[in-house]
């Protein structure tokens, strides 16, 4: 089985940066994208960005301008690196992974396989 570990949540002053990681591990796994989600208190779970291995990304409206997404394939790790941060990011953010994606696919969450224990993410004003 696969097993996603999150890491670079913490605490931020409104307008600063945080880069989040998240490493899948396991044997006998295919990968075929990689994504954040998050989840603030009473709100839907709601997609970040998503990255599918060959390079294809999709971002939610609301962090276009100011989040990227990467991968390191040969590690099976995501970043996603936060700028200009405000109150509203505040949230668990969720690693995820799947073996199979098609793009049109890519912000459906019931497509990915795995997901990390979430890390959370307070920026404070």
């Amino acid at each position: 089985q696969v097993q996603l570990a999150e890491s670079g949540g913490g605490l931020v002053q409104p307008g600063g940066s945080l880069r989040l990681s998240c490493v899948a591990s396991g044997s006998g796994f295919e990968i075929n994208a990689m994504g954040w989600y998050r989840q603030a208190p009473e709100k839907e779970r709601e997609l970040v960005a998503a990255s599918t291995s060959g390079g294809s990304t999709n971002y939610a409206n609301s962090v276009k301008d100011r989040f990227t997404i990467s991968i390191d394939n040969a590690q099976n790790t995501v970043y996603l690196q936060m700028n200009s941060l405000e109150s509203e990011d505040t949230a668990v953010y969720y690693c995820a992974a799947a073996r199979s994606m098609i793009l049109s696919s890519l912000r459906q969450q019931d497509k990915y396989n795995y997901w990390g224990q979430g890390t959370q993410v307070t920026v404070s004003s």
